[in-house]
């Protein structure tokens, strides 16, 4: 005979209570005394719990993972899989399905994840028949409420019988989605916190989460998050549209624990191994590899600015001061399959993410930073906005934005687009000697917008470079059919030691023509 604990007996009417909430039945409410039910779950709730946990202390080190949740090498991990049939959301005959992600490997802190269903918030217990473990042998019932790593949302949105993966939530303040005909490439986060530290980076991440039952009708799942880190605690609103190009509405509630000097908001997170701007001495037969290949970004005064992105040698920090910028993103503009040759990676089909910011962002800048990486399996390029002003504890700060899965790239602006960047040694013709390393050519391939119109009156075009050091030794512009554009070069010359931001673009009269090209350039 089985005895009952009175855990055991707890953990089974939790699990019972959970369950009858994804098949459609609410859990029944007693109402004494005629007691009205409870006011819906609601944002200002997360928001609520976030203030009141920022009073608490950090809780560093989470409790250890019962054997062998704590030992599973990357193979085993990936040897566990939720089963479909089992996908949560199906009884709202929404469009919208979720998949658990189970803990292990890297993801060792629990994670509770709740469905609100008619305003009543519900965690879902953990239950070994939602996975299937493969090879992995799990001998010990695991207790239901162990968690979860994360979370994802399937909605069919390359085909209206298919659910495919929309978005994911899944390690630290991690979060990745696509639009329609994507690949998984960058990702976004809830927050960024000491970036330009290095082995100091902060890393918040989300605690609970609360996802609300869509309706059959809805065009659109909405999702809060609970954020916790030594430094800060939040809560997070995400308003999720799928669509061609996906559309994340994004609120957030900051209360820092501690003063925070170094806070990134929006921050994104990509990888650039090598591109035609910048060549590494590897022997791969593709020519380009990357899930980005740009920083894009709308300044408050309007300027559209465009720095290609590199694998430097060393740590490498851009920054792009603004007042209330109007956008920024790291963006895959290069979407030719030829560029890249992979044909299991489909780098020209991973989208770039746009962030809009909504109402007043004050001063700040842009921050890209530029890790070098040895290959393409480290994500080593992040770029974020920088507040000017440190957060300071017992302050409350809230900011939204858009957040856009953008892959129709020569839609961003109307402009021309700097399409190619390329470097060579500024060698007079036929010469075959050494090249000076003080000495370069940049050549800048500038397409769309209203370029082809100027095709048979070239000398209307001017090309604008500057350079913050050095000397520009010479520069030329032609028309490149090939491209509908133009083809600019700018020689620039440093002496030893220095380094210099170049910037060009563009014009016709006082029109501009393009986009801003930045790059910056050093000798070492």
């Amino acid at each position: 005979m089985m005895h009952l604990s009175r855990r055991t007996l707890l953990q089974s009417l939790l699990a019972a209570t959970a369950l009858s909430a994804w098949s459609g039945q609410a859990p029944a409410q007693t109402q004494q005394n005629g007691m009205p039910a409870p006011n819906p779950f609601r944002f200002e709730d997360v928001v609520r719990r976030a203030r009141e946990l920022s009073t608490a202390p950090f809780e560093a080190n989470p409790s250890q993972l019962p054997e062998p949740l704590n030992r599973l090498s990357f193979d085993d991990y990936r040897d566990i899989r939720f089963r479909p049939d089992k996908a949560l959301l199906a009884s709202g005959n929404g469009p919208f399905r979720m998949q658990l992600f189970h803990l292990g490997f890297l993801y060792q802190r629990p994670v509770t994840v709740n469905i609100i269903r008619d305003g009543v918030p519900t965690p879902i217990p953990y239950q070994r028949e939602l996975f299937d473990y493969g090879r992995n042998k799990i001998e010990k019932p695991l207790p239901v409420n162990l968690g979860f790593a994360g979370f994802r949302l399937h909605y069919p949105l390359n085909n209206p019988k298919v659910f495919d993966e929309l978005i994911a939530f899944l390690g630290a303040s991690y979060f990745r989605f696509l639009g329609r005909d994507q690949k998984y490439g960058l990702s976004a986060r809830g927050l960024a916190i000491d970036v330009e530290g290095g082995e100091r980076e902060e890393f918040p991440h989300f605690r609970e989460f609360w996802i609300d039952m869509p309706k059959p009708e809805s065009d659109r799942a909405t999702v809060y998050a609970l954020l916790d880190s030594p430094s800060v605690t939040g809560a997070y609103r995400f308003e999720i549209y799928p669509s061609g190009e996906t559309t994340l509405d994004i609120t957030a509630t900051l209360f820092p624990r501690q003063r925070i000097e170094n806070v990134g908001l929006a921050p994104l997170t990509s990888m650039f191994f090598e591109g035609e701007n910048d060549r590494k001495p590897t022997d791969d037969y593709r020519l380009e590899i990357h899930d980005s290949d740009g920083l894009l970004m709308q300044s408050g005064a309007g300027e559209w600015i465009w720095r290609p992105l590199r694998n430097p040698t060393t740590k490498t920090i851009s920054s792009f001061s603004d007042n209330n910028p109007r956008g920024f993103g790291l963006m895959q503009r290069d979407r030719v399959f030829e560029n890249y040759q992979d044909l299991e990676a489909y780098y020209h089909q991973r989208p770039g993410y746009w962030v809009e910011p909504v109402g007043d962002w004050g001063e700040g800048w842009v921050e890209l930073v530029e890790l070098p990486t040895p290959d393409e399996t480290h994500d080593n390029i992040v770029a974020y906005w920088q507040p000017a002003r440190p957060y300071e504890p017992g302050q409350e700060v809230t900011f939204s934005y858009r957040l856009r899965a953008a892959a129709a790239i020569g839609d961003m602006h109307p402009g021309g687009k700097a399409i190619n960047t390329f470097q060579t040694p500024p060698r007079a013709s036929g010469s075959n000697g050494p090249s000076d390393r003080t000495h370069r050519r940049f050549i800048i391939d500038f397409a769309g917008g209203n370029l082809p119109y100027y095709f048979s009156s070239p000398e209307q075009v001017q090309l604008v470079p500057s350079t913050s050091a050095g000397q520009i030794t010479n520069t030329f512009l032609m028309p490149n059919d090939h491209i509908n554009g133009f083809r600019a070069a700018v020689d620039v010359k440093l002496e030893p030691g220095q380094s210099t931001d170049l910037r060009a673009f563009l014009r016709a009269g006082n029109r501009a023509l393009t986009e801003t090209w930045t790059y910056p350039w050093a000798v070492e």
